[in-house]
């Protein structure tokens, strides 16, 4: 053997242990980071925001969390650790929204959004608020509007997004396909991340039937699971869904692994695919972090306020996602800073809407009125609009107003130095630009509609919010569809007659049978014309002129529960 020969010997065998040590790195794991938001609803700026925490005073932590600003200055913080972080939406960025976002058309959450880097988001209830029109031109730019006052406004070249909105299971009527993607194919560190998209299946319930023209919605997990043969031609990595559908559970919104989730997304997770392992979930406004078998399934609150952030182990050899850690972060505008291009936009958009929505309106009769149910499931805000609707009506022969929970967004606060609260501060309690209709019903079939507040999944208990004029008493103990004791139902002191006829007083989304009120469809039905957001201006104006300010610290006992408390219900 020569010389050679043995020289060659040891740099073969170098050159092959380097290259056998390239395909070792080459197939490691790698971690992709995802930070999902969900239910922002256009709210650029802070909230208010509690949780229990035993080492606060009080046992609880209060603070202003959110705002497009903090949500900014986080994403930066975790593009930093991963510059291929991937930043998604699982629905209702828009709709919803306070009037520093929804007098602009929500445009200027829209550009926001873009600005942070956001890749997609799902199709949530809320986006179809103006109906399909009007969210494919808030996406695709332009000004040809339903809303001329408002589209174009703050930007006349206004351009659309960049992301695309995506859904598995909300159709086109006509052509019985998506109307919009049904999901995207993101990568990061050599990694193909499936993100699948789906829409509450009852969508309808929540979105008036004017916003569902042309649209139908199939079954969230079957269109979800459909897809799966597609994605793996693709040879993606691993399969995350996004769904703006949620759930409860009375575990901390930070708790890891939490056992106790319940809701209507729980029976979608269940009858997903076992190849499906993550699930970011919507809707609900509850933040939890939770395994439903062995499916990781999570929601950040809502309004910015708290964000999620997961990280993905993937081996991209196998196609194989092989774990998941999750962490709900709070969006705390003390430790996270807006960045440059988001504090000049936040500026813009503050100073032009300051003039109309800085105004000063009334005094009120309470620092605070808030939304949340006392045991009963009465609210002094429920109240509040409520007996404001009933005085707009009276004159055309209302008796009774009930509101909806859902339509009421945020607390009425006074901050401190604040004589009279203002138009940005109320218009951001009925955002929805809904009209007043009477509905005339017979004492039955109000009865039947009362009871209709007890509703299967994670609406459970929704209550309606009535005027003064009527009140009665309720047992959870009582059968299905007799919880309302009979003869306690009364209007202005009067016990309710089934055979009479009651002229009621409610906004046009449940005029349309809107949050499963579906017996308000039956009642003859007479549109006002008169708009919900000037009613309660008006009615507070009233009130404060006469020298009684309206609005109470607690709710007023209209409704009064028997039996079991519901203590600790924020419904």
């Amino acid at each position: 053997m020569s010389h050679a020969s043995t020289a060659i010997r040891p740099l073969s065998l170098l050159l092959a242990a380097l290259l056998l040590a390239g395909c070792e790195k080459a197939t490691a794991p790698v971690e992709v980071n995802v930070a999902a938001i969900n239910d922002f609803h256009g709210n650029l700026l802070s909230n208010p925001f509690s949780y229990q925490d035993a080492a606060a005073e009080g046992g609880v932590v209060k603070l202003k969390a959110g705002g497009i600003g903090a949500l900014s200055g986080l994403v930066a913080q975790l593009r930093q650790q991963d510059p291929e972080l991937l930043l998604i939406g699982a629905g209702d960025m828009i709709g919803g929204s306070p009037p520093i976002s929804s007098m602009w058309a929500d445009e200027p959450t829209l550009d926001a959004l873009d600005l942070i880097g956001l890749k997609f988001t799902a199709v949530g209830n809320h986006e179809l608020d103006q109906g399909k029109t009007e969210l494919l031109r808030q996406i695709a730019g332009g000004c040809e509007s339903t809303r001329p006052d408002k589209a174009c406004q703050f930007d006349k070249a206004y351009k659309g997004t960049s992301f695309p909105y995506i859904s598995a299971n909300l159709m086109d009527r006509q052509t019985g396909k998506p109307v919009f993607q049904a999901y995207r194919i993101e990568q990061a560190h050599g990694a193909k991340i499936a993100f699948v998209g789906a829409t509450l299946k009852d969508v309808s319930a929540y979105v008036s039937a004017k916003s569902m023209d042309g649209l139908y919605t199939v079954d969230e997990a079957d269109a979800i699971n459909a897809l799966l043969p597609e994605l793996k031609e693709q040879k993606v990595d691993a399969i995350v869904v996004v769904i703006h559908q949620g759930g409860e559970t009375p575990e901390r919104f930070d708790q890891p692994d939490c056992k106790q989730l319940g809701g209507d997304v729980v029976d979608v997770v269940k009858r997903l695919d076992p190849l499906i392992k993550v699930v970011v979930s919507a809707h609900t406004h509850q933040g939890y972090l939770c395994r439903v078998g062995d499916k990781l399934v999570t929601q950040g609150a809502s309004f910015g306020r708290l964000m999620t952030h997961l990280t993905l182990t993937i081996d991209t050899r196998k196609h194989q996602l092989l774990d998941v850690k999750a962490e709900n972060l709070v969006v705390d505008p003390q430790r996270y800073s807006a960045t440059p291009e988001i504090a000049a936009l936040q500026r813009e958009v503050e100073t032009r809407s300051q003039a109309q929505l800085g105004q000063p309106l009334a005094r009120l009769g309470a620092r605070q009125v808030q939304r949340e149910t006392n045991d009963a499931g009465e609210s002094a805000m429920g109240d509040l609009i409520a007996d404001a609707q009933l005085a707009a009506t009276r004159a055309l022969g209302a008796q009774v107003a009930l509101m909806n929970l859902g339509g009421m967004r945020t607390d009425l606060v006074l901050e401190e130095g604040q004589d009279k609260v203002n138009y940005g501060q109320v218009a951001s309690v009925q955002p929805f630009n809904n009209t007043l209709n009477i509905i005339t019903l017979t004492g039955a079939q109000l009865r039947e509609l009362l009871e209709q507040q007890w509703q299967s999944g994670s609406m459970g208990f929704y209550p309606l919010q009535p005027s003064a004029s009527l009140s009665y008493r309720w047992d959870a103990a009582r059968p299905k569809g007799q919880h309302v004791i009979a003869d306690s139902l009364t209007i202005d002191g009067q016990p309710v007659q089934p055979d009479q006829q009651y002229r009621i007083t409610v906004n046009s989304f449940l005029a349309d049978g809107g949050d499963n009120f579906t017996v308000l469809k039956t009642g003859q039905r007479l549109d006002t014309g008169l708009n919900d957001l000037e009613a309660l201006i008006v009615y507070l104006q009233g009130r404060d002129q006469a020298g009684q300010p309206a609005g109470l610290v607690e709710a007023g006992q209209r409704i009064q529960r028997v039996g079991e408390s519901l203590a600790g219900s924020d419904r």
